[in-house]
């Protein structure tokens, strides 16, 4: 295919981010190359959530039918929260209502999401098994990727879709040493039970509508039925949290590790019912020990490297926003990069639009992440009840309600007016 752009692309990973970003510059036709440090073959198996902010940014990058077809669902639909009490009765704290236009979600299992993306992808713009040891600004101006094989590759632009342990974060920061990265001493438990298995079992908590979040004291358990694999499942996440403890710096790779029944009872033997049910049945659970960006990153960018997804702001899973907040990066750096008037020679300046617009909004909802999961971990008894009531109500609305499209006209405004980009009758 013939390039539109006088620019070529390097994309540092080959995640959710990064590959929704490769097919949308792609089919620009934008020369791009995706840089993927695994095999896929390892890739972890896990829910993904998709809320209506993300479902919306996946629409306008073209991939969310494709993405849909394969979660086994014939539309998508409210995934609107039953809070519920951990300990017997297990009483109804709340369901979650939302004022959202279109509250619209999804939920998938993550392989089926990537195999869905890597259906529109040419596969000659993908390279597996090249892990990125570093970030170099070469004498020409290109911006330059070291890989551990040795191979070097030099683009005009890089876009570090790398994750939460991101090498180019480190570019972006200036500093070898620091990746603004800490472990907040919590970790998730993760697993998939049949659905059969559990109505067989005794749960009384309907599991099959509503993702359920079984709140209690320094931990809860996110349950929600998950489609994309071979049997019908309930995912279950269950989190656990030392909040006494001060935060710590990163861990020691790799962050999951095998658990045991037996840890995670103990760990939540205080719980009632439904839940003893449910550990009791999740085998060979996987431990994950949870990291995230911290403080938070000013700037995405440096150069003409920029950050999204968790590179740019790994955050705690508490709101089911971080994947959704790569994506809104990805719709407002495409919407940039495929404008008509987009060249080579002001890179710089689309890049800075980008970084006036995504860090003060990923940002507020890291902070916001953070805040509910200290919410879903307060409550001790029943007496906690009335408190729920009156936080719980509004967490999702900031999340949910933004308006991408305004986001884009804002910055293009901006590249007018500057004048960076020329009214004329085709860009108007």
């Amino acid at each position: 295919m013939a390039t539109s752009k006088d620019f070529s692309i390097a994309i540092c990973g080959g995640g959710l981010c990064g590959l929704v970003s490769a097919v949308a510059l792609s089919r620009a036709g934008i020369s791009v190359t995706v840089f993927e440090a695994s095999s896929f073959s390892q890739e972890a198996g896990a829910g993904v959530g998709l809320g209506p902010n993300a479902v919306r940014a996946l629409k306008g990058l073209g991939v969310f039918d494709t993405i849909l077809a394969r979660s086994d669902r014939p539309e998508p639909a409210s995934r609107l929260f039953s809070f519920v009490s951990a300990y017997d009765p297990h009483d109804c704290i709340y369901n979650y209502e939302t004022s959202c236009s279109d509250p619209a979600a999804l939920a998938i299992y993550r392989p089926a999401f990537l195999d869905a993306v890597l259906s529109l992808l040419d596969p000659s713009v993908i390279q597996f098994n090249k892990r990125c040891t570093s970030v170099v600004l070469s004498e020409d101006g290109k911006q330059r990727l070291h890989f551990a094989d040795g191979t070097i590759h030099e683009a005009d632009l890089i876009i570090g879709a790398d994750g939460i342990r991101s090498v180019v974060r480190r570019y972006v920061l200036g500093s070898e040493s620091n990746n603004s990265l800490v472990f907040p001493n919590s970790s998730a438990y993760r697993g998939l039970i049949p659905t059969k298995v559990l109505q067989q079992a005794g749960v009384q908590t309907v599991l099959t509508g509503r993702p359920v979040c079984f709140v209690g004291s320094g931990k809860h358990m996110i349950v929600f039925p998950i489609k994309g694999i071979t049997v019908a499942s309930i995912n279950i996440v269950v989190f656990v949290t030392d909040y006494d403890k001060p935060v710590q710096p990163e861990l020691p790779y790799p962050w999951v590790e095998n658990s045991t029944e037996q840890e995670l009872k103990d760990r939540c033997g205080d719980w009632g019912h439904d839940p003893s049910i449910i550990l009791d049945h999740l085998k060979n659970p996987s431990k994950w020990n949870i990291h995230a960006v911290n403080p938070s990153l000013q700037s995405y960018i440096r150069n003409n490297v920029v950050l999204v997804g968790d590179a740019a702001h790994g955050m705690l899973p508490h709101l089911g926003a971080g994947v959704g907040q790569g994506f809104e990066d990805v719709f407002l750096l495409v919407q940039l990069l495929t404008h008509p008037q987009a060249k080579k020679h002001n890179l710089p300046e689309l890049l800075k639009q980008y970084n006036i617009v995504r860090p003060p909004r990923a940002n507020g909802v890291l902070q916001a992440s953070a805040e509910a999961g200290r919410m879903y971990d307060s409550f001790s008894s029943q007496e906690d009840t009335g408190k729920l009531q009156k936080s719980l109500p509004g967490i999702w609305e900031d999340v949910w309600g933004y308006d991408l499209n305004k986001d884009v006209a804002t910055v293009f405004e901006s590249l007018y007016i500057s004048k960076v980009f020329q009214v004329s009758n085709t860009s108007l």
